[in-house]
C-alpha cells in the first residue's frame, strides 16, 4: 500500500468537496477548484475525510494511488489557505514593478524592460522595490509562474546577481584571480 495514498485526507471547516464522477470540484473561501482523476481509482467522501483506494497492485494503479491523494490534498489546501512564493531580486539597479496592469515589469541588467504577462488565478504583488509575492490557489500554476519569472534571470554563480526564491542558497564560485594568486 502507498504509505501516502493511504492517509486519509481531512477536509476543514468551510471546505466543501463534491465528487461526479470521479470529477472532483473543491469550493473554499478563496476560490474553487476543479479536477479530474482516472475513472479507475476510488474516492470516498465521508464525514471524517476523503479516503483514495485503488483496484489492484498493478504498477499504473500504484503510481497513481498517491499522486491523487496528492493532487486533492493540495487542492483543499489550496481553497482553505492559498499557496505563496516570494522571490527576491539580487543586483545593483534590478527591480519589480506589479502595478502595470496584467503585467509584471521587471528591469534586470537586460537593454530593456521585461513585461511578464500573470496568468488568471494569479495575484503577484511587490512589497518592496526588489521583493516580488506570487499568491493563489493552484499550487501547479504558483510554482509554475514564479519558475517562469525566475527563469529570466537566474542567479549567476560568481557574483550571485539574478532573481532567486527568498531563501534560496546560491553557490559562489571562486573566480579566476583566486586560483593564481601565490
Amino acid at each position: 500500500m502507498s504509505q501516502i495514498g493511504r492517509k486519509i485526507i481531512s477536509i476543514p471547516e468551510g471546505v466543501d468537496v463534491v465528487n461526479e464522477g470521479n470529477n472532483i470540484t473543491v469550493q473554499g473561501k478563496l476560490g474553487k477548484l476543479n479536477h479530474q482523476f482516472d475513472s479507475d481509482m476510488k474516492i470516498d467522501i465521508s464525514s471524517d475525510g476523503i479516503r483514495v483506494t485503488r483496484p489492484s497492485d498493478l504498477k499504473k494503479y500504484k503510481e497513481l494511488h498517491g499522486l491523487t491523494r496528492t493532487l486533492i490534498n493540495n487542492m483543499i489546501i489550496g481553497v482553505s489557505d492559498g499557496y505563496i512564493k516570494n522571490l527576491s531580486l539580487v543586483g545593483t539597479g534590478y527591480t519589480a514593478d506589479a502595478s502595470k496592469g496584467n503585467f509584471l515589469l521587471l528591469n534586470v541588467g537586460f537593454s530593456h524592460p521585461v513585461y511578464v504577462q500573470k496568468p488568471e488565478g494569479i495575484t503577484v504583488e511587490t512589497p518592496a522595490a526588489t521583493e516580488i509575492t506570487i499568491k493563489g490557489i493552484d499550487k501547479q500554476l504558483v510554482g509554475q509562474f514564479s519558475a517562469r519569472v525566475r527563469e529570466i534571470r537566474k542567479p549567476e554563480p560568481y557574483k550571485g546577481k539574478g532573481i532567486r526564491y527568498k531563501n534560496e542558497n546560491v553557490r559562489k564560485k571562486a573566480g579566476k584571480t583566486v586560483g593564481g594568486a601565490s
